[in-house]
């Protein structure tokens, strides 16, 4: 249940992205973005776990931060195997995407999931 939550939540945050900055990144629906937020939660499953251990000593390196650029990373390949549904215009529009949700899921969590955890 947690995931689909995510998947939904993660659509919204797509949406509310495309419509501050509709000429770096496009969604062509609310439906186009539940599916980009589907594969790329597929692709969180599958290959982010590979490109964290293969740039392991840089994201040591960066203190964790060069975990925005492999979110990027998968951001990007949401685009390509979306099409033209769901378009990101640079890898720099991606690591802003990337930095943007991970602040935002970072704050839904501490306030919907935490307080659920409480109760």
């Amino acid at each position: 249940m947690r995931w689909i939550v995510g998947i939904i939540i993660n659509a919204v945050l797509f949406v509310a992205i495309a419509g501050f900055s509709e000429e770096s990144f496009y969604i062509s629906s609310f439906g186009a973005a539940i599916g980009a937020s589907f594969i790329l939660s597929i692709l969180n499953i599958l290959v982010r776990p590979v490109l964290i251990i293969l740039t392991l000593p840089v994201t040591l390196f960066t203190l964790g931060f060069f975990l925005f650029v492999i979110n990027a990373i998968t951001l990007q390949l949401t685009d390509r195997i979306m099409g033209s549904s769901f378009e990101i215009a640079s890898f720099g529009t991606a690591l802003l995407v990337a930095i943007v949700m991970s602040i935002a899921n970072l704050i839904i969590q501490k306030f919907i999931f935490d307080k659920k955890r409480g109760e």
